[in-house]
């Protein structure tokens, strides 16, 4: 089986820096173009099933990869966003420069991130998305031959790490995915194999 993770599209909110979670924010016009864009070229290759979150940016981007095609999108609450509790709306790089807060290790060093209020762990995403994998991919691994899962940067690095079998510390490894960017990965008999993560199907400005 081979695995299409593609993240959303662009909203006004990841061009404002603003931290989006759980909250269910709208691709932008260039989100749009840029899923438009990956559907054209991905037009001949051929998907049994597109899995997606129910947050309307990553739903919206994976109907327009879809576009004419008659493939089933299946939505799972499993693969929503990291959920940043009180930081959601809040500007990411001023909270990235705030050294008296654990978001200060978001990236540089995730085993230290601890969740805000009302917020989510980093063990906790990788949980849903283990438990995505293994309850819903896995099974089907000998009838599909190809899927698409749509979702967001931090759950898509979640199911990296189960994936890529690392740990909280090695959670951003191969890099944050671009909007509408794909990492490519087959399982086989013998485990996963990770082909590309950092693949784009349209052109970067």
């Amino acid at each position: 089986m081979e695995i299409y993770i593609v993240r959303h599209g662009q909203t006004i909110w990841n061009a404002s820096n603003l931290l989006q979670g759980n909250a269910d924010i709208e691709l932008n016009e260039k989100g749009r173009a840029l899923a438009g864009e990956t559907g054209m070229n991905l037009e001949d290759v051929s998907f049994d099933k597109i899995y997606s979150s129910p947050l309307i940016r990553a739903y919206e981007t994976a109907c327009l990869i879809r576009g004419h095609r008659n493939i089933p999108i299946i939505r799972d609450e499993r693969l929503k966003e990291l959920n940043f509790g009180v930081n959601e709306g809040k500007n990411f790089k001023a909270l990235l420069e705030d050294t008296s807060t654990p978001f200060h290790h978001f990236f540089d060093a995730p085993e230290l991130y601890e969740a805000p209020e009302r917020g989510e762990t980093f063990e906790q995403i990788c949980e849903r998305g283990k438990a995505f994998m293994k309850e819903v991919i896995e099974p089907q691994q000998e009838q599909l031959e190809r899927v698409m899962i749509v979702a967001h940067g931090a759950m898509n690095k979640a199911m990296m790490c189960y994936i890529k079998n690392h740990g909280i510390e090695d959670y951003w490894s191969g890099g944050l995915q671009r909007n509408c960017g794909v990492i490519i990965v087959q399982l086989h008999a013998d485990g996963y194999h990770v082909v590309d993560e950092n693949k784009v199907f349209y052109q970067w400005e």
